[in-house]
């Protein structure tokens, strides 16, 4: 698929961001490097990265400079090396880059089947929904709204739980811990959308979460880059004020990995299944 030039600056000038933001993480104590009078930026100077990744420290100005450059996946897996980056990050690295993603990443057909819009309907009652990689709620059931007032309120578009995070104001109420949970939402969309550099859905999210999301804004730089995962929420159910911790356990779909089956059970952990009858 060819990329248009406005298209690929745009990327360009991503890839630079997203290199300046983790080079400016790592310390020279981190990885064996002297310190060496005083130090203007934080993390490491661009040619001590060049140096630990064996590239020209000239060629890697460039990259940070968004300039017209192509860099090998070898190189880019160097420099991913010396920045120490955990495998979501080199994905990413290497999709700004222009790179494909790894097999399992890859991006897939986004239509829901009627068996998989049933699913959370047979869960009840524990709040499940499916979402899809831009975190359009896809289909949900009863306890799922209950559990998370006015998911559902826009009619004019699909219910969206990562705009629910930033913009519905009782979201800082349900999640217990909410800077935490958004700012792990905002560095899984920031994965996401870089998969998808065409998609207008992320495009348009993307900006509505600038324009009316102060938090948003401030973060978007950092650059954060984070996968789906399982784990736990502290959440405020309707009429508790307060916390009750949620295990919530995130299913990929097979044929659709970008798609998530999302459960919550009340508690640490959830219940262990019934033992089967014994014959005779």
């Amino acid at each position: 698929m060819s990329t248009q030039p406005d298209q690929r600056q745009d990327q360009r000038q991503e890839l630079a961001a997203f290199l300046r933001s983790r080079r400016e993480r790592v310390t020279p104590d981190e990885v064996g490097l002297p310190r060496t009078g005083r130090r203007r930026t934080p993390g490491l100077r661009r040619e001590e990265l060049a140096l630990l990744a064996g590239i020209s420290a000239t060629w890697y100005t460039y990259l940070e400079q968004g300039r017209e450059v192509r860099a090998s996946e070898q190189v880019l897996e160097s420099l991913a090396s010396a920045l120490r980056l955990n495998r979501h990050e080199r994905g990413h690295l290497l999709r700004l880059a222009g790179h494909h993603a790894p097999p399992e990443e890859a991006a897939l057909s986004t239509s829901l089947t009627p068996e998989v819009a049933s699913v959370p309907l047979l869960l009840h009652p524990h709040p499940a929904y499916v979402i899809d990689g831009n975190y359009d709620v896809l289909t949900h059931n009863q306890p799922a709204v209950d559990l998370f007032p006015n998911l559902t309120a826009p009619k004019d578009r699909p219910p969206n739980f990562l705009r629910w995070v930033f913009l519905e104001p009782l979201a800082r109420h349900v999640l217990a811990d909410w800077e935490p949970e958004a700012r792990g939402l905002l560095a899984r969309l920031r994965t996401l959308s870089g998969r998808h550099p065409a998609d207008p859905r992320y495009t348009r999210l993307i900006e509505e979460l600038h324009e009316h999301s102060e938090e948003a804004r401030t973060w978007w730089p950092d650059y954060e880059v984070q996968a789906r995962h399982s784990g736990h929420k502290r959440l405020r159910p309707p009429g508790r004020t307060t916390p009750v911790t949620y295990t919530y356990t995130a299913f990929h779909l097979a044929e659709q990995p970008e798609q998530t089956l999302v459960i919550y059970f009340a508690g640490a952990d959830p219940a262990p299944p019934a033992p089967l009858p014994r014959d005779g």
